[in-house]
């Protein structure tokens, strides 16, 4: 059977930071709010595709009880034209601490993570040409970014 047509997607975080992790996502990487209420926040990027991300109150009851926590071992990854640019906006200039400094992969990327305030990893890429044998690991698929 196949699967409906997707007609969005986004994540949406637990967290008991709420308004300091909407503060994050605003004021550093430029989402905007389009609905808010004390226990949920929705959040876009102004420009198109107009990229969304929304928080949650981990504790709230919409949220299945056993899950009710703030999110753990998750990476967003928000690919940018420079990235070198970005850690001196981000990190030289907010002052934000890194949780894995800036520094080139052979597996195709320039990157550096920060930590949200509600502990999600925020990881900034530049792809750049994977070497040896992972430029071989990737596909030939539409809309691939490397």
């Amino acid at each position: 059977m196949t699967p409906s047509a997707l007609t969005s997607f986004y994540p949406v975080l637990c967290t008991e930071r709420l308004g300091e992790s909407v503060a994050f996502y605003s004021t550093l990487f430029g989402f905007e709010t389009t609905f808010a209420c004390d226990w949920y926040v929705s959040l876009r990027r102004p420009e198109p595709p107009h990229y969304e991300l929304a928080l949650v109150a981990a504790e709230h009851e919409t949220v299945p009880e056993a899950f009710r926590r703030p999110a753990q071992g998750l990476l967003l990854n928000f690919e940018v034209a420079d990235v070198d640019a970005e850690y001196a906006r981000l990190v030289t200039g907010a002052g934000l601490k890194t949780e894995l400094p800036l520094r080139s992969e052979s597996f195709g990327q320039r990157h550096f993570i920060v930590a949200a305030p509600d502990g999600v990893l925020i990881d900034v890429i530049t792809p750049i040409a994977p070497t040896g044998a992972y430029a071989d690991a990737y596909q030939d698929l539409p809309g691939a970014s490397v």
